[in-house]
């Protein structure tokens, strides 16, 4: 039988490509010599005949740039793909944006530097987007002057 059809046996009963089967070179006249199927099973098992293994794909590179992206770099403005809604949920962005105004919200009224019931008009208007951020919220209590000062004794908040 001819080395190439000793190949193609050799690939079906290993479930192998034809490119990935090999013989041992000091074997080739007995492989040569090879008349049935029966015969490539037995090469096989001796292990005169073998399939190389799959050769995969290398993630060092991979694994480089995740550790890096797990930093938060490579997130330029020459890496972005999609629209900022496509990588920022509208609904998620606006869940941090009020969740962050809230907290603040409660922690003047905890604090005792707004009244209870302006808060409650603040909270509304947070729910209904009066306030691009924390800071807008800030300001716009101290332009309407409803912010309380701090007393003399009493430790202050951080922003």
């Amino acid at each position: 039988m001819g080395m190439d059809t000793v190949r193609r046996i050799a690939a079906q009963l290993l479930s192998a490509g034809e490119s990935r089967i090999k013989f041992k070179p000091e074997a080739l006249s007995k492989i040569s010599e090879a008349l049935t199927r029966e015969d490539v099973r037995a090469l096989i098992k001796e292990g005169v005949i073998y399939a190389e293994a799959k050769r995969g794909v290398c993630r060092v590179r991979a694994r480089e740039r995740a550790r890096q992206l797990a930093k938060r770099r490579r997130r330029g403005m020459g890496s972005r793909k999609g629209t900022a809604s496509a990588r920022l949920d509208k609904k998620r962005h606006w869940i941090a944006k009020v969740r962050a105004q809230r907290s603040h919200l409660s922690m003047l009224v905890k604090s005792g530097r707004l009244p209870s019931k302006e808060a409650r008009r603040i909270y509304r208007m947070i729910k209904g987007n009066a306030f691009r951020g924390v800071k807008a919220m800030e300001t716009y209590l101290h332009d309407n002057k409803l912010l309380r000062e701090h007393k003399a004794g009493e430790p202050q908040q951080k922003k």
